[in-house]
């Protein structure tokens, strides 16, 4: 069981965080900014003008252009963890928001400028990673009787629809931009694989095969390939993700076949969780992280 998808609240990390870009062509990075915080996972708007990413449960938005950060008023929805997803036209944002209840996430729907949040899960845990490109369908990770699955739900809410039923860890459902797959990643082979299936759940196949454990798998919008994060075999268990670790950010073509890295880096959980790829599909969006000096 991936002991990182059952936190109580937001925390932070002792780290100094640098969202950056990669050329997907030249490999070449560019460092936007520095922050003396946590930033995690960001998204890039389809107008290319801005990056929304996630710190200590907060929402923010980064102007590309004047390299500078705005919070997005989400109300309630003060613990919102790395997993937001952008509505396909950018005028709403769900998130999963750590409820205070229960500290359980459930996924909330509001205005990508901000406003009153709407549950669409009340179950919980609830971990959103995917949107449909037609705008109708949250695609999730969930813990339902002690299992992590795939699920699917209206984005207006009512009945989820469980997808896969594997007693290993499925997790990171992300649509591809025709809306006919679902690429997640999975342990049930051993090592954390990326997977793609079709959108109703059928033809669950392996994309990956290599000796690490790949997580979060996210297609460019022209659909032509897909970027994940990979940790060392030696590094972690099968099934966790974790922070402070030395990772690589890898591209293969959404046909399948051989990765190239793009980036090694010090990341993990924060670096890549959601879909950040530029609207041309030349560039990717990141976070990197140092360990801040304790005396």
């Amino acid at each position: 069981m991936n002991t990182l998808k059952q936190p109580n609240k937001i925390l932070g990390r002792n780290v100094i965080s640098t969202l950056e870009t990669v050329d997907i062509q030249t490999g070449e990075r560019k460092a936007l900014a520095q922050f003396d915080e946590l930033i995690e996972a960001p998204n890039w708007t389809i107008d290319g003008k801005r990056l929304i990413y996630n710190s200590l449960g907060r929402l923010y938005s980064f102007d590309i252009s004047i390299l500078e950060s705005t919070i997005i008023d989400t109300r309630y929805a003060t613990q919102c963890n790395n997993d937001h997803v952008l509505s396909p036209d950018n005028t709403q944002i769900a998130v999963s928001h750590h409820t205070q209840e229960d500290g359980h996430s459930r996924i909330y729907v509001l205005p990508l400028k901000g406003g009153n949040p709407v549950l669409i899960t009340p179950m919980a845990p609830s971990y959103l990673h995917g949107w449909s490109p037609d705008g109708s369908t949250l695609a999730y990770c969930a813990e339902r009787n002690g299992q992590y699955d795939i699920y699917t739900i209206p984005v207006t809410g009512g009945v989820e629809t469980q997808l896969t039923d594997s007693p290993s860890l499925d997790d990171g459902p992300e649509y591809s931009p025709d809306g006919k797959h679902i690429w997640f990643n999975s342990v049930r082979t051993g090592l954390m694989q990326v997977w793609r299936m079709n959108a109703d759940g059928s033809e669950q196949t392996q994309m990956t095969f290599d000796e690490s454990n790949s997580w979060f798998p996210h297609v460019s919008p022209n659909g032509e390939s897909v970027a994940f994060i990979s940790y060392y075999k030696d590094d972690v268990a099968p099934g966790d993700h974790p922070a402070n670790k030395h990772v690589e950010l890898r591209q293969m073509s959404c046909a399948g076949g051989e990765f190239r890295t793009l980036v090694k880096l010090f990341g993990g959980q924060g670096t890549i969780n959601v879909n950040s790829w530029s609207p041309d599909s030349k560039q990717l969006a990141f976070v990197s992280y140092q360990l801040k000096n304790i005396d």
